[in-house]
């Protein structure tokens, strides 16, 4: 059971009216901050009242400024609490505004705070949302002597505007937050949640807290993710076992597969088993031509083991389906053990083709007198470069672009781009900085190591990677190590088999959504499930290490976010915005569908709502769509939501601007609906709080008002004169069908009806009524309306002052010819200008 506080400060709250007595609740109030005292300090976690981080507005706010650099309004929040601070203050007296307008702003101004979530008690999903925010003792004393009055403005709880009328104590009593670290304005003051306020959250040991998301699930050993860079944001997903499917924009997969080479590739239900469908990398282009590449394992005569790159097309009468006779082998390089297969193809900015191959496989590349990986004849434990955009008359599938650095060298492939490599598994290219461009074009790749250590590195033109001379930092090979010719490529970042013993390649974080990723490398270790990242030093070019971990309970609090995955990680993915993944698996078979594929999500910050808004084109599906059913448990259950609404918008009675003031508009456009062809607003929209003063309430006694009816009345006479409009309009149209244009000259052969409806017959009595009015009783009509500038209702709607008056002057004004539409809809004139439009006046004036 909520207590009576709750109940006073949140909507709909209880109707018990028992009170605890003061001098109890202090006594409380006391031994509760004693006792938060004793507790561990408070631990920062910025949340909005959308639920969501918060984030640094794309542009600077204008009303609650404070919050410009880091906070949860954008432009439109901030615009839109400004006008319901103006409605606010146009209700106060001069006197009131000047002791209340700074304090009454700082308030309001909190939903904007980057902790507005524990300022409204939103944090808590089983907690009715305040409708004011938590103010300290001291300082809501002072906000209750200066602005208690104002509360009746803020809240539609009665429970609360009650309180606000009441003693100081009471009142802030009410007002007061369980966790005094959190109440405004100490929630400015604590060091412990503003020191680092908008970084990525790290733990005591330095560790950065991420949360994921869960984006699929269901698959076997998903080897890799990627887009086709074709604007419609799908991804594909593939299966070691030689399956592709397609994951549309709204998280749902298309029922058939993109791409089934099951049954050409070799695959083994064994753990941990290298062989199998292994990569795939889009054209460019692909949107145009429609062409792909893909990598995989084959066996030829049930004896020797190859890799085969291929191209394919996409199917020319469904694009989520390829074309399964459309492959065209590009290269095929014999394997001579089932490890070390390497699997990685991609398109760098250049526009060629990279393959990444293993060293062939066994323990220490014992093939030959160097290896595979430093014999530069091989093209095993390379990356290779390559052009495939040759033309269909070519004997060769391909060509060898003009600055691939070996091409000169006759003990070398020509296809050789880099050597020195054992089995890099997983590479990406960096898209750069999304302002500077800084870093653009650069491919990262992690080798998997021997025994000892593993390593990331960048590929550049012509570099020797070490393999088997090196291990990372470290020699393997004594001989080759200190071979003076070496002159190897030393990695950007190695790690012992202490941390981890299977590097898993990953991506330079370049996307949108969180913006304190930008510019890490963050990649995983596939035996321990580890996360890790790589910060660069721009000025040194020295990469450093930042050790990643999911977010406890609380810094994940946010719906939808997971803070746990499976531990054997495959591959990490990049979408088509630059939002990172990784694909995981508890059970590393091609026959277990134990697969998921997680989001990174930065709960410390998000970017600006609006920003990141994608627009996919549409992608035609033909068959069923699966739609996507979560299984990984979230922090917060599935069926917990934000118990913040949406800001109540101030409803307020429409009254004249003062003289002393300028006509200043106080609506929005959700709390006012205007019509373009009618220039009204409606009325039902502008009527909520009635704050009038003595003075005004007296004169209005001895005032004659329009439209003072009750409900009850003005339900039954608007419904009547509806059906009358309707009538109205049904004998124009009416009219208008039996009129006939007539060329010069010919007669006319349209014939008056001989017989009047009912309808017809009371309109017309109507009419010659109006047109009997007293000019008398329009001129004292007139004086009444001068009287008074509230608003004038003409066929159920509001108009504010300078319409009514400029209505008016229209009705006044002498005119020449037949019938003349006015404003209003369904309002004419009732016969020519020079007769008085009795029928208008006693519609808009009858009381």
């Amino acid at each position: 059971m909520r207590s009576t506080r709750d109940a006073a400060l949140h909507p709909g709250g209880a109707s018990s009216s028992r009170w605890i007595p003061t001098r109890l609740r202090s006594f409380r109030l006391l031994l509760w901050v004693m006792l938060l005292a004793r507790g561990r300090p408070a631990a920062a976690h910025p949340q909005c009242l959308d639920f969501e981080p918060p984030f640094q507005p794309p542009w600077h706010l204008e009303f609650c400024k404070q919050y410009e650099e880091f906070g949860c309004c954008d432009q439109q929040t901030d615009n839109a609490i400004a006008e319901r601070y103006w409605d606010t203050v146009e209700q106060l007296e001069v006197e009131g505004q000047e002791i209340c307008a700074d304090m009454l702003k700082e308030v309001m101004c909190q939903e904007c705070s980057p902790y507005a979530a524990h300022l409204y008690d939103a944090e808590d999903p089983y907690t009715p949302v305040r409708e004011l925010p938590g103010l300290c003792f001291d300082f809501c004393t002072e906000f209750h002597s200066k602005c208690g009055h104002v509360v009746k403005y803020l809240s539609e709880n009665k429970r609360l505007q009650d309180t606000a009328e009441r003693d100081t104590s009471t009142f802030c009593t009410l007002m007061d937050l369980s966790d005094q670290d959190y109440c405004y304005p100490n929630v400015l003051k604590t060091q412990d949640l503003n020191g680092n306020l908008g970084q990525v959250v790290e733990d005591r040991k330095g560790c950065l807290q991420l949360c994921l998301t869960e984006v699929a699930n269901g698959l076997r050993n998903p080897v890799l993710m990627l887009h086709s860079g074709d604007e419609t944001h799908r991804m594909f997903i593939a299966e070691q076992l030689g399956f592709v499917w397609v994951y549309l924009h709204d998280g749902s997969r298309v029922e058939q597969p993109f791409l089934d080479m099951s049954g050409e590739v070799v695959t083994t239900p064994w753990l941990g088993d290298e062989r199998g469908f292994l990569g795939m990398a889009f054209h460019p282009e692909y949107r145009v031509n429609g062409r792909f590449f893909i990598y995989y394992s084959i066996e030829v005569n049930n004896k020797v083991e190859k890799v085969r790159i291929s191209e394919m097309k996409v199917s020319d009468h469904d694009m989520n389906m390829a074309d399964p006779y459309s492959e065209r082998v590009i290269l095929e390089i014999e394997e001579p053990a089932a490890n070390h297969n390497g699997g990685q193809l991609l398109f760098g900015l250049d526009g060629f083709l990279y393959i990444f191959t293993g060293d062939g496989g066994k323990a220490g590349d014992p093939f030959g007198k160097y290896g595979n990986a430093q014999n530069k004849s091989a093209l095993l434990g390379k990356a290779l470069r390559i052009d495939v955009d040759v033309s269909n008359s070519s004997a060769r599938p391909y060509r060898i672009p003009a600055d691939n650095p070996f091409i000169h060298d006759p003990g070398a492939r020509p296809e050789v781009y880099a050597y020195g490599i054992r089995n890099m598994w997983r590479c990406s290219v960096d898209r750069g900085d999304p302002v500077s461009r800084y870093g653009r074009s650069r491919i990262f790749c992690g080798d998997v190591g021997q025994n000892r250590y593993e390593e990331i590195d960048i590929i550049v033109r012509g570099g020797n990677y070490g393999w088997r001379a090196k291990e990372g930092f470290e020699c393997f090979d004594l001989k080759l190590c200190h071979d003076s010719s070496l002159k190897d490529v030393l990695p950007i970042f190695a790690y012992s088999h202490h941390v981890g013993k299977s590097v898993t390649g990953g991506y330079v974080y370049r996307g949108c959504e969180s913006p304190n990723l930008n510019g890490l490398y963050l990649f995983g270790d596939f035996m321990n499930g580890r996360i890790m990242a790589l910060e660069e030093d721009r000025t040194t070019g020295v990469w450093k290490e930042r050790s990643v971990c999911m977010g406890d309970k609380k810094t994940c609090s946010f719906p939808g976010l997971i803070n746990h995955h499976h531990k054997f990680i495959i591959s990490f993915a990049e979408d088509e915005a630059g939002e990172l993944y990784f694909l995981a698996t508890s059970h590393p078979s091609t026959t277990s569908p134990s697969g998921t594929v997680f989001k990174f999500m930065d709960p410390s910050r998000r970017a600006p709502p609006e920003k990141c808004k994608r627009k996919p084109l549409p992608v035609k599906v033909k068959g069923k769509k699966l739609p996507f059913v979560p299984r990984e448990l979230t922090v917060l259950e599935t069926n917990e939501k934000p118990t913040r609404p949406p800001p109540k918008k101030m409803k307020l009675i429409t009254k004249p601007p003062p003289t002393s003031r300028r006509v200043k508009s106080t609506t929005s456009a959700t709390e006012v609906t205007t019509s373009a062809t009618e220039g009204t607003t409606s009325a039902t929209d502008t009527v909520a709080l009635k704050w009038k003063s003595p003075e005004k309430k007296a004169k209005e006694k001895n005032t004659l008002k329009p439209w003072r009816k009750s409900k009850i009345t003005n339900n039954r006479e608007s419904t009547a004169q509806k059906k009358k409009i309707a009538q109205r309009q049904k004998s124009r149209e009416q009219s208008k069908k039996t009129t006939v244009v007539k060329p010069v000259g010919e007669k006319d052969k349209v014939k008056p009806k001989a017989k009047q409806t009912a309808t017809d017959n009371s309109k017309t009595n109507s009419l010659k009524a109006s047109k009997r009015l007293k000019v008398s009783t329009i001129q004292s009509k007139k004086k009444i309306m001068n009287k008074t500038n509230s608003n004038v209702k003409g066929n159920r709607t509001m108009r504010n002052p300078l319409q009514v008056k400029r209505f008016h002057l229209d009705l006044l004004r002498p005119r020449v010819g037949p019938r003349t539409l006015l404003e209003g809809p369904g309002i004419v004139w009732p016969g020519n200008a020079s007769d008085p439009p009795g029928g208008i006046w006693r519609r808009l004036f009858e009381v």
